[in-house]
Order: C-alpha cells, then sequence, then structure tokens
C-alpha cells in the first residue's frame, strides 16, 4: 500500500498514542481475529488483515514505534524498515506466534514461540469448520439438532502423554527436550543460524520408551460423539456457530481446537428476507385492486387478514408490523411486506368481455382516456 494511502497506524488498532503494550497488543489478537481470511470470507478482509499486521509490527517493537511517533511513515522509509506479508511470513520474525496460536489454537505451528510458549509443551490444536444447509423456515423460527461427529480427543488411559507411564518418558536425546534443532551454516562470510522441530521427537522435546497401548503413542484416540447443536432464530446465511473443543486434536496433550459450523440458508418459493424483514409479492384481479377487498396474506407465522383500499396499484407496498425475523442480538422482530401484483387476465369468457365493454362505455363517455390524456401531453 502506497504511503499516502495508509492509515496511521494507531488508528487502525484503534488506540491512543499513549497505548500500553498491553493494549497494543489486545487491540491486535481482536482485530486479528476479526478480519482473518481463514474466518472472514468479506473481500476486503485479507487487505484489512495486512494493515492490521503492519500496525502492529510497529508499534510492538520500541525502536520502531519511536520512530513512527516522531517521523511518521517518512521515518520509517528512511530507516530501511521493510514490510512483507506474504502469508504469515513475518510473523516468525517479530514473535506472533504466540499471539495467533491464542487466537488460531496452534495454525502458526512452531513460528516465534520462543516468547511465551515452549515448543514441546501442551498446545491447543487448530479449529476446524463445516457447513450444514437449513432451510428457510428453520431459520426464522430455530431448532435443536443433534449432529454426529468424529472427533480425536486426550486418550482417557494416558491423559495425552502417548506413554503407559511417567517413568517411560525420557528427555529425547538429539535435542536435548527442547524439540528444536538448530543448524549453522555459513553464507557470504556470515555465521547463520536457523531452526525447526527436532526430526526424532517431532516436536515434543521427549521419546516414549513403551508407547500406551490404547493411542499406540499419539495420545489421542478417535471416537463418534454426539453433539445438540442450537441453532438460534433469525439466524442468516454465513453466520456460524461454535462448538468449543470439538476441533482437530491438540498437540503434546494439549486441548482440541473448536468447531465452527456455518449456516446454509434455503431460499423460500414465496418469502424474500431482506434483513430482519420478509417481502411477499401476492396477486390480485384487477377488479380486487379497483374495488378494495380483505385478504388472508401468509406470513412466517401464519396468515394475517390485510384490508386492501380501493384503487389500489400495482407494486404497492403494504406494512404487516412485527411479522419479520427475530433480530439474533436485540430480539426485535422486523415487519413484512406485502406488495401487490395486479394480474390481469390474458382470455376472459363471453360475459366476461360484455362487462369490460360496458366498462369501457361509460369510461368513454365524454372523456378522454387514459392514453389520450397521455398522447395530449406530447402536444
Amino acid at each position: 500500500m502506497p504511503t499516502s494511502n495508509k492509515r496511521d497506524y494507531y488508528e487502525v488498532l484503534g488506540l491512543s498514542r499513549d497505548a500500553s503494550e498491553e493494549q497494543i497488543k489486545k487491540a491486535y489478537r481482536t482485530l486479528a481475529k476479526k478480519y482473518h481470511p481463514d474466518l472472514n470470507k468479506d473481500a476486503d478482509a485479507p487487505e484489512k488483515f495486512k494493515e492490521v499486521q503492519e500496525a502492529y509490527e510497529v508499534l510492538s517493537d520500541p525502536q520502531k514505534r519511536s520512530t513512527y511517533d516522531q517521523y511518521g511513515f517518512a521515518g520509517l522509509d528512511d530507516q530501511g524498515f521493510n514490510f512483507n506479508f506474504n502469508g504469515f511470513g513475518s510473523a516468525a520474525d517479530f514473535g506472533f506466534g504466540d499471539i495467533f496460536d491464542s487466537i488460531f489454537g496452534g495454525g502458526m505451528g512452531s513460528m516465534g514461540r520462543g516468547r511465551s510458549q515452549s515448543a514441546n509443551g501442551p498446545r491447543k490444536g487448530e479449529d476446524s469448520y463445516l457447513q450444514m444447509r437449513i432451510s428457510f423456515m428453520d431459520a426464522i423460527n430455530g431448532l435443536s439438532k443433534t449432529i454426529s461427529l468424529d472427533v480425536e480427543e486426550q486418550c482417557p488411559d494416558c491423559l495425552g502423554s502417548g506413554a503407559r507411564s511417567k517413568d517411560d518418558i525420557k528427555v529425547c536425546p538429539t535435542c536435548k527436550g527442547t524439540g528444536r534443532v538448530v543448524r549453522s551454516t555459513n553464507m557470504f562470510g556470515m555465521a547463520m543460524q536457523s531452526q525447526s522441530t527436532c526430526p526424532d521427537c517431532r516436536g515434543t522435546g521427549k521419546k516414549i520408551v513403551k508407547p500406551c497401548a490404547k493411542c499406540h503413542g499419539s495420545g489421542y484416540v478417535r471416537k463418534k460423539v454426539e453433539v445438540d447443536l442450537t441453532i438460534p432464530a433469525g439466524i442468516q446465511s454465513g453466520q456460524q456457530l461454535r462448538i468449543a473443543g470439538k476441533g482437530n486434536k491438540g498437540y503434546n496433550g494439549g486441548p482440541n481446537g473448536d468447531l465452527y459450523v456455518e449456516i446454509i440458508v434455503d431460499q423460500d418459493k414465496h418469502f424474500v428476507r431482506d434483513g430482519d424483514d420478509i417481502l411477499i409479492e401476492v396477486p390480485l384481479s384487477a377488479v380486487d385492486a379497483t374495488l378494495g377487498c380483505k385478504i388472508d396474506v401468509p406470513t412466517v407465522y401464519g396468515d394475517v387478514e390485510l384490508t386492501i383500499p380501493a384503487g389500489t396499484q400495482p407494486g404497492q407496498k403494504f406494512r404487516l408490523r412485527g411479522k419479520g425475523v427475530k433480530n439474533i442480538r436485540s430480539g426485535y422482530y422486523g415487519d413484512q411486506y406485502v406488495i401487490i401484483d395486479v394480474v390481469i387476465p390474458s382470455s376472459l369468457t363471453r360475459e366476461e368481455k360484455d362487462l369490460y365493454g360496458k366498462l369501457k362505455s361509460v369510461e368513454s363517455n365524454g372523456k378522454k382516456n387514459i392514453f389520450e390524456k397521455f398522447k395530449n401531453t406530447f402536444k
């Protein structure tokens, strides 16, 4: 993003310029989760996510923050600071892994965990997602549904350790219990070091001498569980429901991630939802629209009597208060709008033709018809 188009970093995170380190970190966690592309499907979410990352990268670093406070974006450019946001590539460089682990359930792998969490400690599993399709009326009224899931949960025999007993767990001799191995190389006359997950213990820092007989050393067992899911009245397509602890398995005895169920609502033949309002088109004959009548209008809660006044025009709307959708947050109900569709018959009986002929003769008795009045406006 060009410097001229950038927003102030404090504005991006919604903070004052005297914000503390903890306030900066808290704001970043909230906004990163809000705009993360895996959780937010809006078209502008990736760009906003990058903007939040860049703001945090600067304000969480005392040197960069001081430079930015004094000289703004120009100071950062002059200092040669480089912002690289190719996916999560910059997270490891600035130690964001612990933050992302707490937000996304360990989705960052082992990057940047040195600040607050050891590589071989228990970690929460990644979140998982599924879609559920429901009918239009179920979305309006809400429902309870029991779903079956295959989940990997902590082994009850070894409590996630993967070993038969505590005595069967030894420190990994390759990484000395750190879960990481360091490799040194020489490039262009400079000593370079790189870290990677220990290949022998896979980052646990432990070697299991005798694996648990039930889970065979994994620490987790797969089982089928039934979960009661309550879908609230008024839910819309794309909204998600969270089921805690039913996501992907944890790491090193850590808890499971969460399961997010995205609701997909089928369309209805007659009702159309517009936010918390309901729209329905109702056909009327030209006679009923002209003379007026009373009709029983279908709503999502049953029929309601509606008085159609004489002279009702095609496309005219009538509101039925409180007959719309219940708002999940406020609990208030929207309205239903009845749109009148005046239907002109394509064929008539002899008697109907005679009656329309009489009506036409009455209309034209010394008066100009509607079309003639329209033509006169061109003279």
